[in-house]
């Protein structure tokens, strides 16, 4: 069963940096493509980043571009999202989840493994 966890959500002034980790059991994550979304409250969910990294690529909404980082520790099973220059627009619950590797969109009903999310927050 395909199973994520997330975490390193936290309260950070704008300008800020957080790192949020998502952990997986029961599978590889370097067989799947590993998305980031997030999902603030009254809106939809949104599609932030995605790692595929078999085949080499890394996706991010044009809104995180230059400030968000998407990574791989393969040896700890986890995937990372390094956010920097925060802005108070970023405030939301962030989820990750898994889909078939070759998938190079965040198109959230083709992810499976939800974890619970976590909740980043940035004050002006």
């Amino acid at each position: 069963e395909v199973q994520l966890v997330e975490s390193g959500g936290g309260l950070v002034q704008a300008g800020g940096s957080l790192r949020l980790s998502c952990a997986a059991s029961g599978f590889i994550l370097d067989d799947y493509t590993i998305g980031w979304f997030r999902q603030a409250p009254g809106k939809e969910r949104e599609g932030v980043s995605l790692i595929s990294s078999s085949i080499g690529r890394t996706y991010y909404t044009d809104s995180v571009k230059g400030r968000f980082t998407i990574s791989r520790d393969n040896a700890k099973n986890t995937v990372y999202l390094q956010m920097n220059s925060l802005k108070p627009e970023d405030t939301a619950v962030y989820y990750c989840a898994a889909a078939a590797l070759r998938t190079l969109e965040l198109t959230p009903t083709r992810y499976v493994g939800w974890g619970q999310g976590t909740q980043v927050t940035v004050s002006s």
